[in-house]
């Protein structure tokens, strides 16, 4: 069976969105709106399909995106986000993706992109293309009896701060400035357009995914900064004794302090009728179950992979970051797909990254790199797994000193 992979054209927008549509198990139909969104989205160039040569209908789909990464330190490196890749059952098994992804690195590699990022669907998969999973993240759900918290009113915020409900176009108001703030500080987070924040708030969506109107909560300081914001919503659950048995789901929550986080979480666990709060996807070293009385109160649900990164230019990923403590490293680099191969010595006092010819003491493939890069992963323990080998004594422990970072990093978001 024959088949080409190509960018796609205007006109085979539908096509394709119909074929990412069945990939990803949606029956419903691509509407126009669909097609007018994908395409106000731009970068038509960076939109692949596989198409059968028989056929010719679109059977393999494929995305990507411009992205800004902040990295440990709080630089921003330019990555290319991975987006939409779908093969339809009839045609997988026959080197669809790889091909795919072949074009992607080629293209990014051109483009200077410093790395490749991207959401798995299936752990399996992407290992084999150099991605390594990067940042984990948590879910817990916080039982708001249990908390020791007075559910009756929220805890008086500090600093003289106040939490004030608003409408969602506070949100937009407030929210990018917010968000950006943040995330210039914070490792592992990554830039939202214009584009994201209006999906977010309802002011564009695709006929699949609608918008599902939320409450919103800002905390502003004594005086009137808005350091704070949390979106949520609530299901509508009662017995027949009329007696609320509500969950309370966190949809986004941006905190620019401490101070503003612990006033958002003790905000939420004095919302009347709701027993439950689902916190939403966080950071693995969240503050909020230590913000509890009971940290008890607040049950793990989820503990996952989440961003996976794929190192590009190793010179440039590792020259842009900082690290912990001082040390040089010589790593050998492995990468079957001849981009990223190579020995470099990194020393991380300078956070001067080259090659270099000097033996190494670390050997590592493409994906452990992306795994070790923002700061959550173990060198010890990727080499205890057999994806690092030591080649120096006492190696491993540096590197576990230089890269890990003493805050883990946070990806929010979902593309």
């Amino acid at each position: 069976m024959s088949t080409e992979v190509r960018q796609i054209t205007a006109t085979e927008h539908s096509a394709w969105a119909q074929t990412l549509n069945r990939g990803f198990l949606r029956a419903e139909p691509v509407t126009p709106g669909d097609v007018a969104l994908r395409a106000a989205a731009g970068e038509l160039g960076r939109v692949q399909g596989a198409f059968d040569s028989e056929t010719g209908g679109c059977v393999g789909t494929f995305r990507s995106f411009t992205q800004e990464l902040t990295v440990p330190g709080g630089a921003t490196v330019t990555a290319s986000a991975v987006t939409n890749v779908s093969v339809l059952s009839t045609h997988r098994r026959q080197g669809l993706l790889t091909r795919m992804m072949a074009a992607e690195f080629a293209a990014a590699t051109a483009r200077g992109d410093v790395l490749s990022t991207l959401i798995a669907a299936e752990y399996p998969i992407y290992g084999r293309y150099g991605y390594g999973p990067a940042v984990y993240v948590a879910e817990w759900e916080i039982d708001v009896a249990r908390t020791g918290l007075d559910s009756r009113r929220a805890a008086p915020a500090a600093g003289g701060g106040r939490i004030e409900l608003v409408d969602v176009a506070e949100v937009r108001r407030s929210g990018p400035a917010l968000h950006e703030r943040i995330r210039a500080t914070r490792h592992g987070m990554t830039g939202r357009t214009a584009r994201w924040w209006r999906l977010a708030t309802g002011e564009e969506e695709f006929s699949f995914r609608p918008y599902k109107p939320k409450l919103h909560a800002v905390y502003r300081t004594a005086a009137g900064e808005v350091a704070g914001l949390v979106s949520y919503r609530s299901d509508d659950h009662w017995t027949d004794a009329k007696v609320p048995l509500n969950t309370l789901r966190v949809e986004e929550l941006l905190a620019a302090t401490p101070e503003a986080e612990r006033a958002l979480w003790h905000f939420l666990c004095s919302v009347d009728w709701a027993l439950r709060i689902r916190t939403g996807l966080r950071a693995t070293d969240d503050l909020a179950p230590g913000l509890l009385p009971d940290p008890r109160a607040a049950a793990i649900l989820t503990h996952a992979d989440f961003l996976w990164v794929r190192v590009l230019d190793v010179v440039r990923a590792l020259g842009a970051r900082t690290y912990e403590v001082p040390g040089v490293l010589v790593l050998e680099v492995t990468d079957p797909a001849g981009l990223s191969g190579g020995r470099f010595r990194l020393d991380a006092g300078t956070g001067r990254c080259e090659a270099t010819g000097d033996p190494a003491d670390l050997r590592l493939d493409v994906a452990a790199l992306g795994s070790l890069y923002l700061g959550d992963g173990s060198a010890v323990r990727l080499g205890a797994l057999g994806q690092i080998t030591e080649l120096r004594p006492g190696a491993l422990a540096l590197a576990d000193a230089v890269f890990r970072t003493s805050s883990k990093p946070w990806s929010p978001d979902v593309f």
